[in-house]
C-alpha cells in the first residue's frame, strides 16, 4: 500500500489487480440517468407511477471455429474466455435495451430488474426485464430501505 501520497510510489498492482484474461470484460454501467435495481424499492425514493414490464433481448450466435475450440478446451477444463466475453456483451446489450424501453415510456427507474439467459441451439440468448416506473426523491429521506429502517431494536420490539 502507498501511504506517502506520492503517485510515483503507487505500484501498478495497488491501483487495480485485474487479471489479463478479464481485462476485456466490461460491465454495463451507463444507464442515462435511469436508476436500476434488483430490489422492490429504491431507498430514499418513492414510486409515483408504474409503467409496466419492460424487457430487452439480445441473441448472439457462436462462431463455429470458437465453438470447436471451446469443445476441445472443455475436455481439459478451465474458463472459456471467448464465450465469457460474448455473454458479457450479450447481457450488456440486453440491459441497454431495457433501459432504452424504460426511457421511451417516460420512466426514470427500473425496479425488480432480473436477467435470464439460455442457449437456443447454438445461440446465446439473454433477457433483461423489470418494472419501469417513475420515482421521486423523498424529502428528508435518509436513503435507508423501509425494511431496514428501525434497525434490530424495532424488529425485536415488534413482537412484544
Amino acid at each position: 500500500m502507498n501511504f506517502t501520497g506520492r503517485k510515483s510510489d503507487v505500484k501498478k498492482a495497488d491501483v487495480a489487480n485485474i487479471p489479463p484474461e478479464l481485462s476485456d470484460l466490461h460491465c454495463f454501467t451507463e444507464t442515462g440517468g435511469v436508476i436500476t435495481t434488483t430490489m422492490f424499492d429504491i431507498p430514499g425514493y418513492r414510486v409515483t407511477r408504474t409503467l409496466g414490464a419492460v424487457y430487452g433481448l439480445s441473441v448472439r450466435t457462436r462462431n463455429i471455429a470458437a465453438s470447436l475450440g471451446m469443445a476441445i478446451k472443455s475436455l481439459a477444463g478451465g474458463e472459456l474466455r471467448w464465450f465469457t466475453t460474448m455473454l458479457y456483451n450479450c447481457r450488456n446489450d440486453a440491459l441497454g435495451r431495457v433501459v432504452s424501453e424504460c426511457k421511451q415510456r417516460g420512466g426514470n427507474a427500473i425496479i425488480c430488474l432480473r436477467f435470464d439467459a439460455s442457449d437456443l441451439g447454438g445461440f446465446a440468448q439473454t433477457c433483461a426485464y423489470g418494472t419501469a416506473c417513475v420515482v421521486e426523491k423523498v424529502e428528508g429521506g435518509e436513503g435507508v430501505a423501509p425494511q431496514l429502517g428501525g434497525g434490530v431494536e424495532s424488529m425485536c420490539s415488534a413482537g412484544e
